[in-house]
């Protein structure tokens, strides 16, 4: 479990006993391991130093403020996906020009905040945005360096509803399109297209559907000369059960070399990974509420439901659930469910835990992203806090909502 392991039968992270943060701040709440997050991200920079690629963080992962400070530090640039995301990361201190604004339909509003922001590149994803884009350019006599996302129509072999490569996808414009666009780029002259950008999903099992991306799209900046830039995307996948393994980034860069190597033309490498540097740095603890059989299922019912993680009800995705208290595991496994008022809020199911009572604590792993930034107030629940442990400290970086916080807004 990495930065969550077992001391005297109690799980920790790093040098803090997870029940004396739930004690202190109650639950549910999420947990996030600073070293870890550190360690995710040199490693994956490591990994692509050879193709001097620049690291865009995906705000969309985990955009709590004290996390991207953290990454700014360490020398992250950032992925933006909306407007608020560019909001908070000009908060947290990153420099906009490092910024990629990304993102599938971008409003009027949001485009002119870039501009206004001067952020290094926007990510367009369809002939639309690029005049918009370049209309609101003109308006402040200014040019506007910009990647164009393609549709390489790829499939990624992953979730779904995390594919976004394959033919049919609502990201980016197909190549056909594509090339039009670039042999026209005198249509846009407030615009410096000078980039292309693919991302054919998240949790792609190994490098091949990257590569056949590749294939598909580099052909593309040898025609053109203008392009001397080119953004993969993220999606390096990360292990969520116990045993399971994942292909390591360092696999993902080699085949990257090896396809640019010979290409005649150097190109401006980046890449937007998000999940890996913060996912298994992170998990959520929740108090047992109830347990009970239902027809030959156990099941025990939690104060953490898909409010707090969705990923199992949206993604059918299977997060390892541990005791924070070690037990022997029972011979009939659990169904670990929420308090929301929905069928499809577990936590998970089939699992092999000990026996449980009432106040007792439990976690589920690898929360640190898609957690807390997919949470909602659904049932009237206010959102949780979220804690950064330090070593032997903590500190909460997130407030617990309040009801006063549910009816803030409320006219």
């Amino acid at each position: 479990m990495g930065a969550f392991e077992y001391h005297d039968g109690e799980l920790a992270c790093e040098g803090v006993r997870l029940s004396e943060i739930a004690r202190q701040v109650g639950t549910p709440v999420y947990i996030y391991s600073r070293a870890r997050i550190e360690a995710n991200y040199r490693r994956i920079a490591a990994a692509f130093a050879p193709l001097n690629a620049k690291i865009h963080y995906a705000v969309k992962a985990n955009g709590n403020l004290a996390v991207l400070r953290l990454l700014d530090d360490l020398g992250a640039s950032s992925d933006v996906v909306s407007g608020g995301e560019l909001f908070r990361v000009l908060k947290a201190g990153a420099d906009a020009g490092r910024v990629v604004f990304a993102g599938a339909g971008k409003t009027d509003a949001e485009l002119a905040y870039a501009l206004d922001s001067r952020v290094g590149q926007v990510n367009a994803e369809s002939a639309d945005e690029l005049s918009a884009l370049n209309d609101l350019a003109g308006a402040r006599g200014m040019t506007q360096r910009v990647a164009l996302r393609l549709n390489p129509g790829v499939d990624p072999h992953t979730h779904r509803h995390i594919s976004t490569g394959q033919a049919g996808s609502k990201f980016g414009v197909e190549m056909e399109e594509a090339e039009s666009l670039l042999a026209d780029v005198t249509r846009f002259p407030r615009l410096d297209i000078v980039g292309l950008h693919i991302h054919i999903g998240s949790q792609i099992p190994n490098a091949e559907p990257l590569v056949e991306a590749l294939d598909r799209v580099l052909p593309l900046a040898q025609r053109f000369k203008t392009i001397r830039a080119l953004d993969i995307g993220g999606g390096f996948p990360v292990a969520y059960r116990g045993g399971e393994t994942a292909t390591p980034p360092e696999e993902f860069a080699r085949a990257v070399q090896d396809r640019l190597r010979g290409l005649g033309k150097p190109l401006e490498i980046s890449i937007e990974p998000g999940r890996f540097i913060v996912a298994d740095a992170g998990a959520l603890i929740a108090q047992v509420q109830a347990t009970k059989h239902s027809y030959g299922r156990r099941i025990i019912t939690t104060d953490a439901g898909m409010t707090d993680l969705i990923r199992p009800a949206l993604y059918d995705a299977d997060h390892e659930i541990v005791p924070v208290v070690q037990g022997k595991p029972l011979d009939e496994l659990t169904d670990v469910a929420g308090p929301v008022c929905e069928s499809s809020d577990f936590l998970g199911r089939e699992r092999a835990l000990p026996a449980m009572k009432r106040g007792d604590l439990i976690a589920a792993m690898t929360v640190g992203a898609y957690g807390a930034t997919m949470a909602s107030n659904y049932n009237a629940r206010p959102r949780a806090p979220e804690v950064l442990v330090e070593g032997a400290t903590f500190r909460v970086i997130r407030r617990r909502e309040t009801w006063d916080d549910l009816i803030s807004k409320e006219i």
